[in-house]
This record gives structure tokens, C-alpha cells and sequence, in this order.
């Protein structure tokens, strides 16, 4: 569904995105995880051609560069900075959005429509955005990605700042057009978002690609070791294991008042690959 060959991108003397590589399965939702700096915001616009690579190709569902309008057609995105007009109602901006792509009469009508209710704003479809708490902004962002129907959705950072009810109806929301076939390009810096959500996950860190695999391929050649935490005789002690079960019988059982199991997971992996010096 989305294809990026060998792609570089600099700003002068940064170099972005350097020598990137992957392809995105038609039905998948592929989680883009790495922090500050890493070059997800560059990557992403290059995917919906805001951007054109330096070096490399950027191939849509087989059809060719995002930059042509054709193939760009077949894109929805919902950008972190939310692209809304406040001083319209939620069923105004989809309105809008949709004739910018095309759509008119009665099928503008039945996609508005859809979208809202898709999204559960139909209620509040006549309310102007500005009167919109957070989380649906976020929710009205993502319908007018999805407007005219596109076969693939690049959403980055969705669920930033909203609440969890609102967090938790886009998860199914995105959840939902996985089943509809619909592939899903999903940045995030949440780490339990990817866990829940993503198919895949690739880690990208200085404009190159770290790691991809499923999360539980991730964690198991990127977590690390499991952390036997045992409570003795007043003290806590920590031990990295491979092994707990052994290692407990090892301790054997005097003076242990309690223990858990710290077992690796999609986190351990990010920091792991990524390092845990600050960015800013």
C-alpha cells in the first residue's frame, strides 16, 4: 500500500531522514514510533507529498508519488496540529473538506453524515468547533480524514491532549477501519497505543530505521532480560534473569516477604534502541 525506497531528505547540513526503507501492508496498522528529532514529522510528509525526497522513491498502492494529486487522492490524513476552522460547526468544516476533494450533493451529504456519526459527533454536528472540548477536535479531525473514503490514513499523534473516553473511542475508531481493509500509518510517542494497536512497529531514530517487527518480536530481540524484584529481610533487591523461576528457587524462601516480575516490553525496546539521553 505504501512503498518507501532508500529515501533521504535534508535541510540544508541535518539530514532528516537518511537512506529510509520499508513498505506498508494493504489491511495493517503500522505504528511509527522515535523521539524528538528522530524525523517521523519529515517521513510523514514525505508519505503525503507535502515533501519530495532528495534521493529515493515514495510509491502509493502501486500508483506512484504522493505529489501527484491523483495518488494523493487516495489519502487521509489527520496532522498533529489540528486542521479545523473554528468558527464553523463540526458538519461546516466536513462539508468544506469534502468539496475540496470533489464531492457535492447528495454523496457530500451521506459522507458528512457518516463521518460524524463514524465518529460520534453527530449530536454536536451544528455546534461551532470552537465550543468542541479536546478530544473531539481530535474525533473531528479524524472524519475529515476519512471524508472521502480513502483506502489509506496517516494519523500522527491522534490522541494528543485528549481524554480517555475520547482516547479510548478513536482506539476503536482505527480499530474499526482495520476492519473495513483500510491500512493506517499511526505516529505516536505512547508506547502503550502501539501495543494495543499496531500490527507492526518500526522504530526510527537520526532519519534511520532502528528496528521492525511485530511488538512481540520487537521485545523479544530488543527487550532485554526480565527484572526479578524480591523483597528480604527489609530490603529490595532487583536481579536481571532470564530465568525467575530458577533464580527464586535459588534464593530459596527465607526472609522473602514478597516478589514481582518486570518482564521487558515495547518501552524496553524503545529505550533500549533509542538511549535514554534526553531530546529536545
Amino acid at each position: 500500500m505504501l512503498k518507501l525506497t532508500d529515501i533521504r531528505k535534508s535541510y540544508g547540513s541535518i539530514v532528516a531522514v537518511d537512506g529510509l526503507s520499508l513498505e506498508i501492508r494493504p489491511g495493517e496498522v503500522f505504528g511509527l514510533l522515535g523521539p524528538n528529532g528522530a524525523g517521523k514529522s519529515t517521513t510523514v510528509a514525505l508519505m503525503v507529498g507535502l515533501l519530495e525526497p532528495d534521493a529515493g522513491r515514495v510509491e502509493i498502492n502501486g500508483g506512484g508519488s504522493p505529489t501527484d494529486a491523483r495518488v494523493r487522492a487516495g489519502i487521509g490524513v489527520a496532522p498533529q496540529a489540528l486542521a479545523l476552522y473554528e468558527e464553523l460547526s463540526g458538519a461546516e468544516n466536513l462539508d468544506f473538506f469534502g468539496r475540496l476533494h470533489g464531492l457535492e450533493g447528495a454523496p457530500l451529504a451521506k459522507r458528512v453524515a457518516s463521518a460524524l456519526e463514524f465518529v460520534g459527533l453527530t449530536p454536536r454536528a451544528g455546534s461551532r468547533v470552537e465550543t468542541y472540548s479536546g478530544g473531539m477536535k481530535r474525533r473531528l479531525n479524524l472524519a475529515v480524514a476519512l471524508l472521502h473514503d480513502p483506502p489509506l490514513l496517516l494519523l500522527d499523534e491522534p490522541t494528543v491532549g485528549v481524554d480517555p473516553q475520547s482516547r479510548n473511542a478513536i482506539f476503536d475508531n482505527i480499530l474499526e477501519l482495520k476492519r473495513q481493509g483500510r491500512t493506517v500509518v499511526y505516529t505516536t510517542h505512547y508506547m502503550e497505543e502501539a501495543e494495543r494497536l499496531c500490527d507492526r512497529v518500526g522504530i526510527l531514530d537520526q532519519g534511520r530505521l532502528l528496528a521492525l517487527d511485530t511488538v512481540p518480536g520487537l521485545v523479544e530481540r530488543h527487550g532485554g532480560r526480565s527484572t526479578l524484584i524480591v523483597q528480604r529481610n527489609g530490603t529490595e533487591e532487583r536481579i536481571p534473569t532470564d530465568d525467575p523461576l530458577a533464580e527464586l528457587a535459588r534464593l530459596g524462601t527465607a526472609g522473602i516477604g514478597r516478589f514481582r516480575l518486570e518482564r521487558p516490553d515495547l518501552e524496553s525496546v524503545f529505550l533500549n534502541l533509542t538511549g535514554r539521553q534526553l531530546r529536545d
